[in-house]
């Protein structure tokens, strides 16, 4: 069976490109959507039964996976994987090298710097591991930072900073900034400084 493709406006898609890939596995919906002005680069393939809205941006060698819902303005580096049955939100930005597993939701206006790691299995190797998986809820606006690793079921709130390297275990409150392992709140957003003199509060809204 092909799958449809419905691109919108203006889309520049570099040679290798592969869209519409058929998963193996049984799709309720086959077509793949994807808004105006996507810019598709080398090596990248979007499977069949996902919707991206408009200004699609990715670099090379991106896949994502199918049954995906993701918004306009999304910002996708070089090597990164969104795994199937995701909701991905308006203005997402994720860097290189970033997997999202299954069942993964990021909401408006997050930033995943590159190599940044999430899980959505609480009993790897378990005989129903399948029927629990879950991945994190990441709110609206927060900043995961370079190599943070992020557990099942962890909500991390609205704003909130996690700082390189941290292991995310628990629900992170909105606003908080999160470093370590396991991770431990050290501050708020509003009490963090630049050290280039820049600004003095630059997660300050």
């Amino acid at each position: 069976m092909k799958p449809r493709i419905h691109l919108g406006k203006n889309p520049q898609i570099d040679q290798s490109v592969l869209l519409g890939y058929l998963s193996p596995r049984e799709l309720r919906d086959d077509n793949l959507t994807i808004g105006d002005n996507p810019l598709i680069r080398s090596g990248s393939v979007i499977y069949a039964g996902t919707s991206i809205g408009r200004n699609l941006q990715t670099g090379h060698n991106v896949i994502i996976r199918e049954e995906n819902t993701i918004g306009n303005d999304f910002c996708i580096w070089s090597n990164s994987i969104i795994d199937y049955g995701c909701k991905i939100g308006n203005r997402v930005r994720i860097h290189s090298n970033v997997y999202v597993p299954q069942y993964t939701e990021i909401e408006d206006e997050v930033f995943i710097a590159p190599s940044a790691t999430f899980a959505n299995d609480l009993h790897p190797g378990c005989t129903f591991s399948a029927e629990c998986m879950r991945g994190p809820l990441l709110k609206r606006g927060c900043q995961i930072g370079v190599n943070a690793t992020i557990l099942p079921f962890v909500t991390i709130g609205e704003a909130a900073v996690i700082g390189s390297g941290a292991v995310i275990v628990e629900d992170v409150p909105p606003r908080s900034v999160v470093v370590g392992n396991p991770g431990r709140v050290i501050c708020t957003t509003d009490k963090l400084g630049c050290s280039t003199g820049h600004t003095d509060h630059p997660y300050r809204s």
